[in-house]
Formats: structure tokens, C-alpha cells, sequence
């Protein structure tokens, strides 16, 4: 499970974040996760749980935005939204499609205390 690892590296942030604004509890971490990023979101909601107990964001809530996988269609030029790669272009059919959104994973804020 990636998610563990990942859940770390958000540890390590959220912690190095608190510490450089005086911050001594992270009340709560908001990630975005995007739909084609590879991230299982309930598993992540439990790598975090896990990954926080005993650091400065036990306990913390954690908000997760999901955002919706985007492409750019080389044929009928359009931006369209789709569900995972691979997927052929909801206007024309077309399979070739250039990801542009929905492919990462990010903290988008915390709330310390």
C-alpha cells in the first residue's frame, strides 16, 4: 500500500509547516486528491490515522478534495473531463488524449494551533 508512504510525506510536511509558524497541534491537513493519481482515497484516510498518532497532527481532521481527471483531445481539440487513463474522448472518440488535471496529490492547507 503506496498510501502509507505517502502519508508520511505528508506527516513530514504538515510537521515541517507547523514548526516553521510556531505552530505546536495541527488541528487539520485538506489534500487534494486527483481522480487519475493512483491514490485509493479510504486508504489513505487510514494511512493518515495511522501515520499521525503520536506526531503534532494526532488526531487532526483530514478534508480530502477529490478532483476530477482532465485531458486535452489532439483530435477534436477540446478539454475534457475523464474517469482514468485510457479512456477514449467523451466528444469524438478519440484515443489521443494528453492528461492536463487530476494526476496529483497535494496538501492544500492545515489549520495549527
Amino acid at each position: 500500500m503506496h498510501e502509507m508512504s505517502l502519508a508520511e510525506s505528508v506527516r513530514e510536511i504538515v510537521e515541517d509547516t507547523a514548526r516553521a509558524h510556531g505552530g505546536s497541534r495541527v488541528g487539520r491537513v485538506r489534500l487534494e486528491i486527483g481522480r487519475l493519481s493512483q491514490v485509493e482515497v479510504e486508504a489513505m484516510r487510514f494511512a493518515f490515522d495511522v501515520v499521525m498518532r503520536g506526531s503534532m497532527a494526532d488526531g487532526a481532521a483530514l478534508e480530502i478534495v477529490e478532483t476530477p481527471g482532465t485531458a486535452w483531445c489532439m483530435r477534436c481539440s477540446q478539454a475534457v473531463e475523464i474517469a482514468q487513463r485510457g479512456d477514449a474522448c467523451p466528444s469524438c472518440g478519440s484515443w489521443q488524449l494528453q492528461v492536463t488535471g487530476g494526476d496529483r496529490m497535494r496538501v492544500i492547507d492545515l489549520e495549527i494551533a
